[in-house]
């Protein structure tokens, strides 16, 4: 059994260095550009390669977020931002701007791209679709449940990473506006200013209370039966939070997922003091399984305080001294060999760990040799052997450290100390990369000029298409709306799909149009599990000519059309506005599904012109 990525959160370099030695199979983080928590401390780009190097050295693997909307103005900017990452051997991009995962597709060949919560997909069809523009991976919206989890696995057959632990929202991902409308603040943007967690007055009810905090997710009792849904990825929620945060709660889910791999699922069994550390590192007020095995609940949400009920600063110190202040460099054996008239060499063995020794093709012990300066003889003051010694065993800021370390030297010899420095440096890089490769880790990637030409080719975006005369549409969700929109003669009406339950009165309404009013089918924002009859209801209502076009609002429905063989729908198609189109070329993608896009509400009137023109 493929064994489930254990994803961990890191906020800054600290952080990601708890994580990954608390266990984490993976770490998730942003740069300093283009990130869905712009108020973390985040990672310059040194930073980050230096993250992935050291990430590979220990088998792991780096994801960085580049999970937020891009204006047009910015886009150009992705390219040289993301080419560092990419050549020091980034093993995977999270993603919701459809215009930038196309992009970094075409410019990074071979980089794992990953579906962002985000991007808001609630079913097997929305997957299938993202696979096929060439997802690896997507994180679908959390408020799936299991079965839906399941069935998305067995029926889009791509990997699935979901969140397991930490702060969820009251809102759709991806979908919510709130921050952005009441105060400049884009979640969208990485910049939500989390007013769901301020308290509001009820009508009629003075008493102030928090009716859209949600409680924090921990689904550590759960973890048998989400393995066994099929999840590839468990994914720990919390880049804003504390290095003590993120190896504390990685330490403890390492190691159930352990437990449940050792041992039969029925004898899986938390114990009440790992779910007491849980609750002692960063939780809000109380905790619930998210929404796994629940559709609502008045008792997921923080109606009295959503704050964070504090840490246990013993349990904190514990965790900074178990993850971050060891010596965690590999430990290797070191060998010097110096004859006149030769080389010098220096040969490093390391043994891979244990849990890492039946990846299959991956050898137990991993050797390298690394040639230097020729050996002199000595005029003066010869290199004695605990010289040699003292100089080589300086790992310093290497990943490694000198367990043993021999030396055969001839008599009378000499070498300088920066020939002796450059072999250990030498010897430390290749014995990085056979450790990565013997991981199947990507060690670096060159540049290719295809990459490059890509970039210039970029402005060579189609303009997002209309008419060249304005005109109305209008959208209605009751009967009385729908009626008045026919007396006005509106040149479009988007009918709301609720209303036509009611198959009498739409053909009614249709009957009633003048001859220069098209109705459109206005489809749901959220199409779910459940929603399957809805869908094979709508398909017969669509057989029948009632309606011009459809007004889609997320990729299960886009996917959905395209299924629909006696219909072509794809030159009727209207993407409504929480389908992003921030730069030209998400325009460019959704134009394949579709021939009219509605401009995001979070664009202001030069972005428009920016994007239009």
């Amino acid at each position: 059994m493929k064994k489930v990525e254990l994803l961990a959160p890191a906020g800054s370099y600290e952080s990601f260095l708890g994580a990954i030695h608390a266990g984490a199979d993976a770490v998730y983080l942003g740069g300093h550009k283009f990130g869905a928590r712009a108020y973390a401390d985040n990672f310059t780009a040194e930073e980050v390669c230096r993250a992935i190097r050291y990430a590979h050295l220990y088998g792991r693997k780096v994801y960085l977020t580049l999970n937020t909307l891009v204006k047009t103005r910015e886009f150009d900017e992705i390219f040289e931002y993301m080419r560092p990452f990419y050549e020091a051997g980034l093993d995977g991009v999270i993603i919701q701007d459809l215009g930038v995962f196309a992009a970094v597709g075409e410019w990074f060949p071979g980089l794992e791209r990953h579906v962002s919560t985000q991007m808001t997909l609630t079913g097997a069809l929305g997957a299938a679709y993202l696979k096929e523009l060439g997802a690896a991976r997507v994180v679908p919206a959390r408020e799936l449940s299991i079965a839906e989890i399941r069935e998305m696995k067995a029926e889009a057959d791509i990997e699935i990473e979901t969140f397991i632990h930490g702060a969820i929202c009251y809102c759709y991902s991806g979908q919510c506006l709130f921050s952005s409308v009441i105060g400049g603040r884009s979640g969208n943007r990485g910049r939500c200013a989390q007013p769901c967690r301020l308290p509001y007055r009820m009508e009629g009810n003075a008493k102030e209370q928090y009716p859209l905090s949600l409680k924090d997710m921990c689904t550590i009792e759960l973890l048998p039966e989400l393995i066994e849904a099929g999840i590839d990825s468990f994914k720990i929620e919390g880049r804003m939070k504390s290095p003590e945060y993120a190896a504390g709660v990685t330490a403890i889910y390492r190691k159930y997922i352990d437990r449940y791999y050792e041992n039969p699922p029925e004898l899986y069994k938390v114990e009440k003091e790992d779910l007491k550390k849980l609750g002692a590192l960063y939780i809000r007020s109380e905790i619930s399984e998210g929404y796994y095995h629940r559709h609502n609940g008045k008792d997921m949400i923080t109606l009295e305080s959503p704050s964070y009920a504090g840490r246990d600063d013993a349990l904190a110190e514990q965790i900074r001294k178990t993850y971050l202040e060891g010596d965690f460099r590999l430990p290797v054996q070191a060998k010097a060999d110096l004859r006149k008239g030769e080389p010098v060499r220096l040969t490093l063995c390391y043994e891979k760990p244990f849990e890492t020794k039946e990846k299959e093709g991956s050898p137990e012990t991993l050797t390298v040799t690394a040639e230097g300066e020729v050996v002199q003889e000595a005029r003066k003051q010869p290199l004695s052997e605990e010289a040699v010694r003292k100089q080589l065993n300086k790992f310093g800021n290497t990943a490694f450290r000198a367990e043993v370390m021999e030396i055969e030297a001839e008599e009378g010899i000499f070498l300088p100390v920066k020939a002796l420095n450059e072999l250990r440096r030498k010897a430390c890089e290749r014995l990085e990369e056979e450790i990565e490769a013997a991981y199947g880790l990507q060690y670096q990637r060159d540049g290719s000029a295809k990459d490059t030409a890509s970039i210039e080719a970029a402005d060579e975006y189609p303009s997002v298409s209309g008419k060249d005369e304005p005109c109305i549409h209008v959208s209605v969700l009751t009967k009385e709306q729908a009626e008045a929109a026919v007396l006005s003669g509106v040149e479009r009406i988007y009918v709301s799909s609720d209303l036509c339950i009611d198959r009498k009165w739409v053909l009614e309404l249709k009957q009633s149009c003048r001859e220069n009013t098209e109705l459109y089918l206005a489809l749901p924002y959220i199409i779910r599990q459940r929603d399957k009859l809805f869908l094979k209801e709508t398909e017969e209502l669509l057989a029948e000519s009632v309606f011009a076009g459809v007004l889609v609002r997320n990729q299960e429905e886009i996917r959905w059309l395209r299924g629909l063989e006696a219909q072509d729908w794809k030159k009727h198609m209207a993407t409504d506005a929480n389908l992003y189109i921030w730069n030209p070329k998400a325009c460019e993608v959704f134009e394949r599904v579709g021939n009219e896009h509605y401009i995001p509400y979070e664009l202001n009137i030069h972005e428009i012109r920016e994007l239009t023109e």
